[in-house]
């Protein structure tokens, strides 16, 4: 049995009496029902991961990935692409936009290279480089299968790691020049839509460059044929190492009833896949906010997800999950700290 094989066997769906238990202590806090809405949605998806979340004892990572990508041929970035190794070491040092978030919220941040086009000789970045960035999608396969079989098992793997160190909250981040396109591509094939819909200005780009960006995603569909009812297909053919590395930390999550916060436009891809090998995944899952790219309101409406913050954050790495982490911790403790109307000796009905 492979790692993938076994993990996906591994995920059971949530549990709804834990659900329902956990509804009903939070409807019985001091408050009116629903008044303190998204924190009550969120322990009480805790609640059916698992009751042992609400004991209000996190210990908190952000997985970052990185990968570069062959599609940065046909000039759809605004960035070279020699920016994903520069930011890659950056990020691992946690000077990055996501370093700095973490850093405030209590959360390591842990950096493994998948696919960097370039070595990688920080040793702060872990290397389970499968191959030298992506290929060209316009002229066939991003990857083979057993690459993309390789990311997901990546991301299993440091997961994993992670898990058996006690880490009990995951937010998926990633760098990698390009990976918009890649994100753009898995959401028009799930979403039978045009790439127009899903594809936006990425690192700055320009609107001329924009329009040839939907060009390509659509060349690189049609070329493929990418089977949508085959997630590692679509993976394979149009995806990225780091969106593989990302979809294999929420399986591992999900298998290990350990919550995973996405982030914003390429990990809610990611997720994309993730779901599409096993739909229970959704609900080990915790959307953490809309980001400001032009595909991701697109692609969480895709994805049923409904985000909880609005920052008109756009950064990727991980950094809008990292200021959500905030957002859990302030769920649990209104659980555990608030006093209840049977406390005070008040009947609501």
């Amino acid at each position: 049995m492979t790692m993938l094989t076994e993990t996906l066997s591994k995920i059971e769906s949530v549990n709804k009496e834990n659900m329902i238990k956990a509804e009903e202590h939070v409807n019985g806090l001091l408050k009116p029902v629903g008044s303190l809405g998204v924190l009550e949605k969120i322990v009480i998806q805790l609640a059916g991961i698992s009751e042992d979340l609400l004991k209000d004892d996190f210990k908190k990572a952000v997985l970052v990935f990185a990968g570069d990508h062959g599609i940065c041929e046909e000039g759809i970035t605004s960035a070279p692409q020699q920016v994903t190794t520069l930011m890659t070491h950056f990020i691992a040092e946690k000077k990055s936009g996501v370093g700095a978030i973490a850093k405030q919220a209590n959360a390591e941040v842990i950096v493994t290279d998948v696919g960097v086009n370039a070595e990688i000789a920080n040793p702060k970045v872990r290397s389970r480089k499968i191959k030298w960035g992506t290929d060209n999608f316009t002229k066939g396969p991003a990857m083979s299968r057993e690459d993309a079989i390789k990311s997901l098992e990546a991301g299993i793997e440091i997961a994993n790691e992670m898990m058996d160190k006690g880490y009990n909250l995951l937010a998926t981040g990633e760098m990698g020049i390009g990976n918009t396109t890649p994100s753009s591509a898995i959401f028009s094939v799930f979403g039978e839509i045009d790439a127009a819909e899903v594809t936006g200005i990425g690192a700055n780009l320009a609107e001329e460059k924009m329009n040839r960006k939907a060009e390509v995603i659509r060349e690189g569909i049609k070329f493929n044929n990418p089977d949508k009812n085959d997630a590692i297909d679509v993976l394979a053919k149009v995806g990225g190492l780091e969106i593989g590395g990302m979809a294999g930390v929420m399986l591992a999550g999900a298998a290990r009833k350990v919550p995973v916060l996405i982030d914003g436009f390429i990990s809610s891809a990611a997720a994309a896949i993730a779901v599409n090998l096993n739909p229970s995944v959704a609900d080990y899952l915790i959307c953490s906010h809309s980001s400001a790219e032009k595909g991701a309101q697109k692609g969480l409406e895709i994805m049923g997800f409904k985000p909880y913050l609005h920052m008109d954050m756009r950064l990727g790495e991980g950094s809008g999950a990292a200021l959500a982490f905030n957002i859990i911790e302030a769920a649990v403790s209104m659980y555990n700290e608030m006093g209840t109307y049977a406390d005070a000796g008040i009947a609501v009905v």
